[in-house]
């Protein structure tokens, strides 16, 4: 796993459509859009925040835990109009023994069901299996989160079964959750067909 190329200095990622940035102080209100929205957050592990200083102070924190190389939240924006963030895509869990990572997403409900979320996970891929050479990348879902579990299964990645009441979520109580995940062969194999 070459973390240098996740923590050296923040990673920008690009397609044609998207492009996966920081998300500055400056983002305010889309963060808040994002995080005020309890539709959003409905199959999360994340409690909705009301108060728009708990969000600002938020932003501080995703700085925080990249500075302390344990998570990278990414901002999701569209190449056309690179200051309105979209949604958030995130790296965390980055278990070097195992050479693997944790990953998840979610779009303000405004940019739902246009292919956001499965572009940036497609760029993500790339950038974790290529760049960083990540062997495993997962993603853990509730069972209910039927537009979720898609946007995997149309990258090409593998439900691997139900977890039964294996994982307390904020605000959520003990849930069962579906794993899934894509090993770097099967994603070299699929590019290349």
């Amino acid at each position: 796993m070459n973390v240098e190329a996740i923590f050296d200095q923040f990673p920008i990622l690009k397609s044609d459509e998207l492009i996966l940035k920081k998300i500055e102080d400056h983002h305010i209100n889309e963060v808040f859009e994002i995080y005020d929205n309890d539709t959003v957050f409905e199959y999360c592990g994340i409690i909705p925040k009301h108060n728009k200083d708990t969000v600002k102070n938020m932003i501080g924190h995703f700085e925080r835990d990249y500075n302390k190389r344990s998570r990278v939240k990414w901002g999701i924006f569209a190449q056309a109009e690179p200051n309105r963030l979209l949604g958030i895509i995130e790296a965390f869990d980055l278990n070097q023994k195992v050479n693997m990572v944790t990953i998840g997403y979610f779009l303000a409900e405004s940019h739902w069901g246009k292919g956001i979320a499965s572009e940036a996970l497609r760029i993500l891929l790339h950038f974790l299996f290529m760049d960083v050479n990540i062997n495993r990348i997962q993603a853990e879902v509730m069972p209910l989160n039927e537009p979720s579990k898609k946007v995997l299964l149309k990258n090409g990645f593998i439900k691997e079964g139900t977890l039964r009441q294996a994982t307390l979520w904020a605000g959520k109580g003990i849930i069962d959750l579906e794993m899934y995940s894509m090993l770097r062969e099967e994603y070299i194999n699929r590019e290349r067909n």
